[in-house]
């Protein structure tokens, strides 16, 4: 700072050096003046600071309660209640309010409440929420109706439009003064309403009522995000439910118990219902395999199988209609006996039936209920049927593997018996005893016999049950008698006997005393024939109806035909020697296949296992040296397995290296040419072979078939030997069944690579979804704020894109601003110019994702400062996706990793759905500011726009109609007068008749006959003047509907006035019908008082509400004779400044739709003749617009109908007209 010189002149404050003096007087006054106006300023200066000082105070109290809001909001995820309680909490701390509601309205119902402070539960207790709808006489529903704020200042004086709400005295009597209501608002419409009690007379400031509306904004938001968290949740939940089922469908592929209690358990936590159960059927029956309820699995009842009867049951309609059954509502249809029990024992009240459906056919059903009535939405019923889906692959599944099972143990079983028959040539009892027990353990029966017979009779040779060998004793030979016992009609009908069910049928006596022993209820009887003879019989039995199905009966009778083989071996053992040569090598054979089958049963999924196994079995059993299985890789076949590969690896390896194709240079090109067998007797004498690697292997003779599916060559089995020689048919044939078995272990482990690659392809797009599901949460509840969508999408990216870190990058003017960072990788720096050098800058400017494998590789050279900051800071792979707005770039996503391990298509598709997210997220902030501006200015125009149509409408209909109806009335009044006038003259000349008729001379009965006459005329002549002046009285009321005021306007008693009306409307209904009767009962309070009316239009408005009602309680009662009293009350009751009068009848109630209109002019329900339509209409006009009342009408049809009108005491009518 520059010092002043020496001579200079200083400038500073008055009176200094450099400015002009003042007296000293002058000086001394001024300063009093000073002191003595800052003691006159300093109460308001104190009472000034002290308003700003509350004024900070209360502006800071706004901001920490919006603060607090906000984080419960932030904090609540999908829980509602807690930011609600919250905003409660709060505003009675805010506003001094020592009691607030929050009440969130579904149609018309309200269904929650969330209430702080001892006036609110007292309202609460007093008026239950179920008495409160929308569009009711309450202060809730009027907000949520009316969609407006509703301020009270003082509930001692309330408006007389909501002096009968319920609600206000409780909340008056807990000590509320001041009250005010607050719409919640969504799209445009209220579905809420934030109620605030005040204990003292303190009205809220126009600040107060917009802080109250922003609340309620919160609350809404509030409100929203929980209601999008709770989808999210739902959807996420049913996707790992149907990943749960789809694990445990891969880890129990023989069982279907677990996949069943798995999908019972799941549908009854998911579909938040109270049971869920699996049926199967068997076309005639169905029961329970699966049970569960809100606890788990559950055991279920031991209940014989249902039959199916659609009439008797829901579970049979699905079955035989083979369609889904939806009942949702179990109180509103007719139950079959069954299904009542059902409810009795379990209280449903709907349920969901779904067909399990195979090949067309119904196999079983999953069922899915309630004690709830309701509906399954679209969304449940397909994730139920996806339930029913997975039901059915894991049935499926285990039937596929229960088949295959049970192929190798009957064929292990065969091959055991076939053993046991080569071993005892010359003794069938072992083979008997192997069979019998064979027979117990696969067909899972209790009994099983072998019996021998001649022409006469029949006798047990061997007797099994599931306990081992039964002793022979007490079994005498029995005589063949097809009326005596079962046996007996097998061997003479030669045919196989099946009694499934014992109880269906007459037993002969042999069966009685078995079945009295045994407890035997079906049974199977099969022949032994030789030669169209029988000599003997295999028989099995059980203890259950139904055992033996047709798979059964197929088994059952190859062990007969076993037990033939037997008998025959013993009876033939000398001239079957050679055979039985056959029969031993044949069982070597099967032995092997079983060996085989053994094998792939235990590596069913190892192929390399299995290969090698078949090659090495072919070759014992075919007499070869070596065996080779090559594989299909497109149009070549590459060597795959050798039965002997450690035998000579330099053969092995020049098969690796030399696939085979089609052609006719050896046998194995020759079976993938044709797809036939291929044989060469002698490999060097065939002049068309040419493979130069035979003499490494030593081949002399080769046998190749192809390995077919669907007709296609997938593969070829080849055999070779060092000694030449064609291969016979049989080993041909076992070979060929050692191909079949290859390519049933190829395909299985094709299905099983499939169904692993599914698995891991469902848990990654779970992985997937799941980080995208987070990243939508965090952008619903961050509307307004990037920062932590930001930082949501790199955490996840790193997560589901394994990668090491991941950045978020934004322009900046000409950089990229780095903006959100996850993972260890250091960034070292806030931004970087947008250029091409680097893989965000590229992306940025190409538009394109740009993935790099290794940054330092010298193909990527043009990255140089990619890959300078590669060097820095150690990562090697990357991958940069520009965020893309409108088509241009408004920044990046960056994935790195340390190792060169390039990104996946998926993982980079997956990074391009984070970017979009992103820019989501972006715009979100960017428009949600001007989206709320837009939607304030467009629900106020909305608003004003259909206030001017209505007033508009109104204004139209009621100018029509007073023209029209002025119209009428002036045209009807001339010719009605006339009418009248010469009514009245024709009566009079009647009497001047009379008078004259007095002085003529006539016969008495001439003049009896005349006055009967004339009086008759005179009344008829009295009848027309009535009804003329009837009709007169309707052309005045119409004359009236198009103009106000009538008649005198002075202060009326109104008790008596409503007296008065009842009366004359019963004795006018007298008059009418003479058989009319009600009860009338009155309750007028006498506090009612006058009012300033014109009596003659309120009585009429009274009369026509009386008539009405009389009118509605004849039709009812017209309608039912039985016990029904008609009855109409009138009551008065004294407001603060109205009065107000009910018109009550339990008549026939008023439906809805005629409600709408009833106050239109000309609208009516009685028939033509009986009402213009005029009544209500002009009792709605009189009564609002001449009087400033109101007029409402509570309704039940069937039940009661209730006007309601309330009159000030004083009305300013001069203001009106």
């Amino acid at each position: 700072m520059a010092k002043t010189g020496r001579g200079a002149v200083k400038r500073g404050r008055p009176g200094g050096p450099g400015s002009p003096r003042e007296p000293t007087g002058s000086k001394a006054k001024r300063a009093g003046s000073t002191r003595a106006t800052l003691r006159q300023q300093k109460p308001s200066l104190r009472s000034e600071n002290a308003r700003l000082k509350s004024q900070l105070e209360a502006v800071g109290l706004q901001q920490q309660a919006s603060a607090e809001i906000l984080r419960a909001i932030a904090d609540a995820g999908g829980d509602v209640a807690r930011p609600l309680q919250q905003i409660a909490e709060t505003m009675a701390e805010l506003f001094d309010a020592p009691s607030v509601s929050v009440q969130l309205a579904e149609g018309r119902e309200f269904t929650q409440e969330y209430r702080v402070g001892s006036i609110a539960k007292r309202v609460g207790s007093a008026y239950p929420r179920s008495n409160i709808k929308v569009g009711g006489r309450n202060l809730p529903g009027t907000v949520v109706a009316e969609n407006r704020q509703i301020h009270i200042p003082d509930l001692d004086h309330l408006d007389p439009s909501m002096a009968d709400f319920p609600g206000l005295p409780h909340a008056r009597a807990g000590g509320a003064r001041t009250v005010c209501g607050t719409p919640l608002r969504r799209e445009g419409g209220a579905f809420g309403a934030l109620i605030v009690f005040r204990d003292q007379l303190l009205p809220f400031t126009d600040g107060e009522l917009a802080l109250l509306q922003s609340v309620a904004d919160q609350a809404v938001i509030a409100i929203e995000n929980a209601r999008l968290f709770s989808e999210k949740k739902e959807a996420l939940e049913r996707q790992t439910a149907t990943s749960d089922i789809l694990r445990v469908i891969s880890q129990s592929p023989t069982e279907v118990q677990p996949v069943f209690d798995a999908i019972v358990a799941t549908a009854v936590r998911l579909f938040r219902r109270d049971r869920s159960f699996i049926l199967r059927t068997d076309g005639a029956r169905f029961w329970q395999v699966a049970f569960a309820g809100p606890d788990g699995v559950l055991p279920f009842p031991d209940l014989p199988p249902e039959p199916i009867d659609p009439d008797a049951n829901f579970p049979s309609r699905a079955i035989v209609t083979r369609q889904n059954l939806h009942l949702s509502d179990w109180s509103a249809i007719e139950l079959p006996d069954f299904e009542r029990q059902i409810r009795d024992t379990f209280g449903f009240n709907s349920a969901l039936y779904l067909p399990l459906l195979r090949d067309g056919e119904c196999i079983g059903v999953l069922g899915i209920a309630g004690t709830r009535a309701g509906q399954f939405d679209d969304n449940e019923i397909a994730l139920a049927e996806s339930f029913r889906d997975q039901a059915l692959i894991a049935i499926e599944n285990a039937r596929l593997f229960n088949e295959t099972e049970d192929a190798l143990a009957r064929q292990t079983a065969t091959s055991e018996i076939l053993r046991v028959i080569s071993q005892s040539p010359t003794d069938a009892q072992p083979v008997f005893d192997v069979i019998a027990q064979t027979a117990i353990r696969l067909l899972g029966c209790n009994r099983a016999f072998i019996q021998r017979c001649d022409e006469e009779c029949f006798w047990t040779v061997t007797w099994w049950g599931a306990e081992g060998r039964l002793p022979l004793i007490n079994m005498p030979r029995v005589k063949i008698d097809p009326a005596a016992n079962f046996p007996s009609r097998a061997i003479v009908q030669k045919q196989t006997v099946h009694l499934p069910d014992w109880s269906l049928i007459e037993l002969p006596l042999h069966e009685r005393m078995i079945q009295k022993r045994l407890g035997l209820q079906t049974a199977l009887f099969m022949p032994l024939l030789r030669d169209n003879k029988c000599i003997g019989l295999l028989s099995v039995a059980g203890t259950r109806p139904n055992m033996f199905g047709d798979n059964e009966i197929a088994l059952a009778e190859s062990f007969r035909d076993q037990a033939l083989i037997a008998i025959e071996n013993v009876r033939l053992f000398d001239e079957v020697q050679a055979k039985a040569r056959d029969l031993t090598e044949s069982l070597q054979q099967q032995t092997a296949t079983a060996d085989v089958l053994k094998v792939i049963s235990r590596s069913a999924f190892d192929l390399q296992t299995v290969l090698v196994t078949l090659t090495r079995s072919a070759v014992e059993l075919s007499g070869a040296q070596n065996g080779i299985i090559f594989l299909r890789d497109g149009d070549l076949f590459r060597y795959r397995a050798s039965s002997h590969a450690d035998s000579n690896p330099e053969w092995v390896k020049w098969l690796e290296e030399n696939p085979q194709k089609a052609g006719r240079n050896t046998a194995t090109a020759r079976a993938i040419t044709t797809g036939r067998i291929a044989c060469v007797a002698d490999v060097p004498a065939d002049p068309e072979v040419d493979l130069p690697a035979t003499p490494l292997a030593g081949i002399r003779a080769a046998l190749s078939v192809p390995l077919l599916r669907d007709g296609k060559v997938e593969g070829v089995m080849t055999l070779t030997r060092q000694v030449p020689g064609p291969f016979t048919d049989r080993q041909i044939e076992l070979v060929q069944t050692f191909a079949d078995q290859a390519v049933i272990a190829i395909e299985n482990a094709r299905l099983f690579d499939e169904v692993q690659a599914k698995t891991r392809d469902l848990t990654e797009a779970l992985t997937y979804q799941t980080g995208s599901a987070n990243i939508l949460n965090v952008i619903a509840a961050s509307p307004t704020d990037v920062a932590p969508v930001l930082k949501a999408i790199v955490e996840s990216a790193c997560e589901v894109c394994e990668a090491y870190d991941a950045a978020v990058v934004l322009r900046d003017g000409n950089d990229l601003r780095f903006s959100a960072h996850h993972g260890p990788i250091p960034i070292g720096l806030e931004k970087w110019p947008i250029n091409r050098r680097w893989t965000a800058g590229r992306a940025f400017i190409d538009q394109q994702p740009v993935h790099i494998a290794d940054l330092r590789d010298e193909r990527h050279a043009d990255f140089s400062d990619g890959r300078d900051l590669s060097l820095r800071m150690g990562h090697r792979t990357i991958v940069s996706v520009p965020l893309l707005r409108d088509k241009e770039s408004i920044g990046a996503i960056v994935l790195r990793r340390n190792e060169v391990h390039p990104f996946s298509d998926k993982q980079i598709a997956l990074l391009q759905t984070f970017a979009d997210q992103a820019v989501i997220a972006l715009g979100n902030v960017r428009l949600f500011e001007e989206v709320q501006a837009k939607t304030r200015e467009l629900e106020q125009s909305l608003e004003d726009l259909r206030t001017a149509q209505d007033r508009l409408v109104q204004t139209e209909k009621l100018a029509s109609l007073g023209q029209l109806t002025a119209g009428i009335a002036h045209e009807i009044k001339n010719p009605l007068n006339f009418v009248n006038n010469f009514s009245a003259l024709s009566a009079e000349l009647v009497d001047e008749l009379n008078e004259a008729l007095e002085s003529a001379a006539l016969p008495a009965a001439s003049r009896g006959e005349i006055g009967e006459l004339t009086g008759l005329l005179k009344d008829n002549l009295h009848k027309v003047v009535q009804h003329g002046k009837r009709a007169d009285s309707i052309v005045k009321n119409m004359l009236l509907h198009s103009r106000e005021g009538s008649g005198e306007h002075r202060p009326t008693n109104i008790n008596a006035l409503v007296e008065e009306s009842l009366t004359l409307a019963y004795h006018g209904a007298r008059a009418e019908r003479p058989d009319f009767n009600i009860s009338l009962k009155r309750d007028f309070d006498p506090e009612a008082g006058t009012i300033e009316a014109f009596p003659q239009e309120i009585t009429r408005v009274l009369l026509n509400l009386i008539s009405n009602g009389f009118y509605a309680v004849a039709q009812r009662d017209g309608a039912n004779k039985n016990g029904f009293e008609p009855m109409l009350s009138a009551s008065t009751r004294a407001r603060e400044e109205a009065v107000e009068i009910r018109i009550r009848d339990n008549g026939t109630g008023i439906p809805a739709e005629v409600k709408e209109k009833m106050f239109n002019p000309f609208f009516t329900t009685k028939p033509a003749g009986e009402g213009t339509g005029l009544g209500l209409s002009m009792s709605h006009d009189i009564i609002v617009k001449q009087h400033g009342g109101t007029i409402d009408v509570d309704t039940a049809p069937g039940e009661f109908t209730e006007f309601i009108i309330r009159l000030p005491r004083k009305s300013n009518f001069s203001n009106r007209t």
